[in-house]
């Protein structure tokens, strides 16, 4: 699912409410402008490209990806309903895992608001919400 020109502007919150497939592999949320340029691609994986459970994170600028950031904790469940909330200034993504656990992803494109908003791969959205 792409949501285009929606408003995510710096000091708002944004909830993410998922159902993982039951035989999920791996899911994606981007947030940013285009498909060609996205500040925070989230990349949750179960099992994808040698990978297992690590949550992979990446910025995509003109088309080119940056350099990927891994993370270890990893608090999702096939089949699951999972909630995320992000938040972001000029400098940093806030990401609240399911697990209530806080992450952290360099905002490398340094804007104080996004448009674009995708979630790709095995998940399905239940709800978002701005505020």
């Amino acid at each position: 699912m792409k949501v285009k020109d929606m408003t995510f502007k710096e000091g708002q919150e944004f909830k993410v409410r998922i159902k993982l497939e039951d035989v999920c592999s791996n899911f994606a949320i981007n947030i940013g402008h285009d498909a060609e340029n996205i500040a925070m691609h989230f990349n949750p994986r179960f099992e994808l490209g040698g990978d297992s459970e690590v949550i992979v994170f990446n910025s995509l600028s003109g088309g080119c990806w940056g350099e990927e950031l891994r993370e270890g904790h990893f608090p999702f469940v096939r089949g699951e309903e999972c909630k995320f909330y992000i938040n972001f200034n000029n400098e940093q993504f806030y990401i609240k895992l399911p697990d209530g656990s806080m992450i952290n992803f360099p905002n490398r494109l340094g804007e104080f608001k996004y448009k674009y908003f995708e979630v790709s791969g095995d998940a399905r959205i239940v709800g978002i919400k701005i505020k």
